[in-house]
C-alpha cells in the first residue's frame, strides 16, 4: 500500500504543512479530486454536513469559495466547522479579496487571466497581499481560464470567454500561464454549465505544457469524470453536484471511481 507523508515546512518555529507539496506528490501516483463548497449556497452547518460526505467518498482536498459575497466571518465559521471533521486540506478559492480565513491551509492566489477587468487580473490580489503575508497562509499561484458558457462566473468575472473548442486560444492563455511561473492552471466551464471544458482542448494544453491542469464546471457523472481525466486532466473539481443531487455522497462517489 502506498503511504502519503505530508511534506512539511518550518517557519518561526510552527509547522506548516505544504499544500501544494502534497498536490504534486498524489499526483505521482492518482489523479486529484476536489471538493468546491460555497458557503454562500447553504448555511455552515449543511457545508459541514456536505464536507462529510464528500471525504467519506473519497475527496482529496476541499475547496471553499466561488461567490464574490462571502466576508471573513462566514468563511471562519464554515472552514473552522468543516476543520472539526475531516483531516482533507482545505484551500481558498476566492471570489474577492474579503474571502480570507486563518484557519484555510492555503489560498488560490489565481490570475483570471481572461478578465476584462483589472481587478480580477490584479487588483484583488494586491488588495488581499498584505493580509495574507501577515497571517502567513500558503499561496498557490494559478492561471483561472473561464470558457463558454462561463455561467455566473463568467458573467462576474466579466471574461472574455474562450470557446469550449478553441484550442489555439486556449494553448496561447496556457503557454503565459506557463511563462508567469504559475503553478496550476484552471480550465473553468462555470458551475453549473451543461457541459465541461472540450476534451481536445485539455489534451492539447497537456500535451504542450508541464504545469497541472485543474477541469471545473459541467462534471455531474462518471462518463463525464471519465473523459476528462482521459483527455489528461491531472485533477477535477466538482460543486454543484454535491449541493443539488438528493444523494451527494453516491453522486460523488460515482464520480471519484472515475480518477
Amino acid at each position: 500500500m502506498i503511504r502519503i507523508t505530508l511534506t512539511t515546512l518550518k517557519l518561526n518555529k510552527v509547522e506548516y504543512v505544504s499544500v501544494y507539496k502534497n498536490i504534486m506528490e498524489i499526483l505521482k501516483y492518482k489523479r486529484v479530486h476536489m471538493t468546491l463548497i460555497d458557503p454562500a449556497a447553504q448555511s455552515p452547518d449543511r457545508s459541514v454536513e456536505l464536507a462529510e460526505k464528500a471525504d467519506k467518498a473519497g475527496t482529496d482536498f476541499f475547496l471553499i469559495g466561488g461567490s464574490t459575497d462571502i466576508d471573513s466571518r462566514l468563511m471562519d465559521k464554515t472552514i473552522s466547522g468543516i476543520k472539526e471533521k475531516t483531516e482533507k486540506q482545505i484551500i481558498i478559492f476566492p471570489g474577492s479579496r474579503s474571502m480570507i480565513s486563518r484557519y484555510a491551509d492555503a489560498i488560490y492566489y489565481m490570475m483570471l487571466m481572461n478578465s476584462t477587468n483589472i481587478d480580477y487580473i490584479v487588483g484583488h490580489q494586491i488588495g488581499s497581499a498584505s493580509i495574507l503575508k501577515m497571517m502567513g497562509i500558503e499561496t498557490i499561484p494559478m492561471g483561472y481560464l473561464i470558457f463558454e458558457p462561463g455561467m455566473t462566473v463568467g458573467r462576474v468575472g466579466n471574461a472574455r470567454l474562450i470557446g469550449r473548442d478553441d484550442e489555439n486560444t486556449a494553448l496561447s492563455y496556457a503557454f503565459a500561464a506557463e511563462f508567469f511561473g504559475f503553478k496550476l492552471l484552471y480550465l473553468e466551464a462555470g458551475s453549473g454549465a451543461p457541459e465541461p471544458v472540450g476534451c481536445n482542448v485539455i489534451r492539447r494544453i497537456k500535451e504542450s505544457v508541464k504545469i497541472p491542469v485543474i477541469v471545473g464546471g459541467g462534471i455531474r457523472d462518471y462518463g463525464k469524470a471519465r473523459s476528462i481525466i482521459d483527455a489528461g486532466a491531472d485533477i477535477i473539481v466538482t460543486g454543484t453536484v454535491i449541493e443539488k443531487h438528493s444523494n451527494p455522497y453516491m453522486a460523488l462517489k460515482d464520480i471519484i471511481s472515475a480518477i
